[in-house]
């Protein structure tokens, strides 16, 4: 069983994705870049991974995902402009994306699935655990998850999922776990995973959300896993064979999270979580909150 308990320091994420469910904007815009209020969706994902200590960043891109590398380089005309008028908040505001993190790319080329993106990021990880963050899944920041797996994954070795409640008739749209549970409440011992079971076939309602913290024995298995379910190398498939064996890479735990999350990958969902991060602003939230609240009563 690999075993490690020295301090995590590497997130991957993922950001390859063609984001078909938002065309006609992702046609030339990647859909990590989107708006999320104020802040493209992919800079709070990064900004979740710093907070929980991963100060390196290994970005998973493909084509026309340029705009991902702009949005965390320096823009030098930009940041001049800004300083010749004196606009020292929106300067700041700036360069804030470029000085977040030590920022590194790949190109997935072929998109596989989400298997075969974590298996792109083997050469920069080497045999150290990992974290890989979906941008999809906003995490508030009142609500660390991420530093919470990092914390499992240190002190029990293997792999942590990221595992949240779901209304069982929502459950086919996720991977599901089978667990144990753990002398710690929000801690369970997975046992098995199934990605997009049916509803009658589902081992339990907790859904695997985007945050997952690895052990590098993953990426053997990876190497050696056929596509599947939807013809695409599955990460839920190596990560049962971890759950099934925990001499191959240590055991798989999950935290089961209970707090904010906002999902950006379905357009309903998209348009809400700008609705709820903007009503929670202190600059913008009293006014916007106002407002809402005459437009919902009017239009009832």
């Amino acid at each position: 069983m690999t075993q490690s308990h020295t301090r995590i320091s590497k997130a991957v994420i993922p950001a390859a994705g063609l984001g078909t469910r938002f065309l006609p904007a992702t046609k030339a815009t990647p859909k990590e870049m989107l708006p999320v209020v104020d802040k493209p969706a992919i800079q709070y994902v990064v900004e979740e991974a710093v907070a929980a200590g991963l100060s390196d960043v290994l970005m998973i891109t493909g084509r026309n995902k340029r705009p991902l590398e702009d949005h965390f380089d320096r823009n030098y005309e930009l940041e001049s402009a800004l300083t010749r008028k004196g606009d020292a908040e929106r300067l700041q505001k700036v360069q804030e994306s470029s000085d977040l993190a030590t920022m590194h790319y790949v190109r997935q080329g072929d998109p596989r699935g989400l298997g075969h993106a974590v298996l792109c990021a083997a050469p920069h990880v080497g045999d150290q655990p990992f974290a890989v963050l979906l941008g999809d899944d906003l995490i508030d920041p009142r609500d660390p998850l991420l530093a919470r797996m990092v914390e499992i994954q240190e002190r029990e070795g293997g792999s942590v999922v990221a595992l949240m409640e779901v209304a069982p008739e929502q459950i086919h749209m996720y991977g599901c776990a089978a667990v144990e549970p753990t002398a710690q409440g929000d801690v369970v011992r997975v046992t098995g995973l199934v990605e997009k079971p049916d509803t009658a076939e589902a081992p339990s309602n907790l859904a695997v959300i985007g945050r997952y913290v690895l052990d590098p024995a993953v990426f053997d298995i990876l190497r050696k896993t056929e596509p599947g379910r939807g013809g695409e190398i599955q990460l839920t498939d190596a990560l049962q064979l971890l759950a099934e064996d925990e001499k191959i890479g240590g055991p798989v735990h999950g935290v089961v999270f209970k707090g904010r999350r906002y999902d950006t990958g379905d357009r309903g969902d998209y348009l809400r979580a700008i609705v709820r991060l903007a009503c929670e602003r202190e600059d913008l939230g009293p006014d916007f909150r106002t407002w809402l609240r005459s437009y919902v009563t009017e239009e009832m």
